[in-house]
């Protein structure tokens, strides 16, 4: 039933008769949140994680977990706020996959680029993404027992939610720090939080991309 001015009960339109619906999708692309209050966001979010965690695993896996529901709605706002008709098509191999983690996701959450995207030497199924200084660790104080915690988890379970997303599943998003995965005291000095984000996809996704090869 609508009133006398022809409008539904209980809805509410503004003077122009537009509503949100009516917005262009690419009108806040660029719209940045402010740093203090994402900073303050996520030390809640891992002090709520860490209440429901026993250990470091299990904290990491705890922001995981937050992070992967993210990774696949926005795997879907991306392509849908793409200009380029031919950039909203889901990709269908794992090369241009990852390419869209490392640029358009990168870009759209951090406001630049991924640092480095390298297939792993001794294992064909894995692929290490590389950013020098994750945002998420930037305001993070660890305690002289969690110095070990690597906070980008959080972010390793967006990509993973990505990845599961388009239909590349994965064996699991893992983020590492990479002075203590090689030991380089220099790269430690020059980048103290630069993290190595391990892909490693299923088999199942690796027959694909070879018969996808062939053809």
């Amino acid at each position: 039933m609508s009133n006398a001015t022809g409008q539904t009960p209980g809805l509410r339109y503004p003077s122009n008769k537009k509503t949100i619906y009516d917005r262009n999708l690419n009108r806040s692309k660029n719209a940045e949140l402010s740093r203090a209050a994402f900073a303050y966001l996520f030390v809640e979010m891992i002090s709520y994680a860490q209440g429901r965690a026993r250990d470091i695993t299990g904290l990491e896996q705890q922001l995981n977990n937050q992070g992967y529901p993210l990774g696949i709605r926005l795997l879907d706002l991306l392509l849908s706020r793409s200009a380029n008709p031919l950039a909203s098509i889901r990709p269908t191999r794992i090369l241009p996959l990852l390419q869209f983690i490392a640029q358009t996701l990168w870009r759209h959450l951090f406001g630049r680029p991924a640092d480095a995207l390298e297939r792993s030497e001794s294992d064909p199924g894995q692929y290490m993404l590389f950013d020098n200084e994750p945002l998420v660790n930037t305001y993070i104080s660890l305690p002289r027992e969690m110095t070990q915690l690597n906070c980008a988890a959080y972010v390793a379970g967006i990509i993973e939610g990505v990845c599961d997303g388009a239909g590349f599943a994965t064996e699991g998003v893992s983020a590492h720090s990479v002075s203590e995965q090689e030991g380089e005291s220099a790269a430690k000095a020059l980048w103290p939080g630069k993290t190595v984000f391990l892909i490693k996809f299923k088999p199942e996704v690796l027959e694909r991309e070879e018969i996808l090869g062939r053809g």
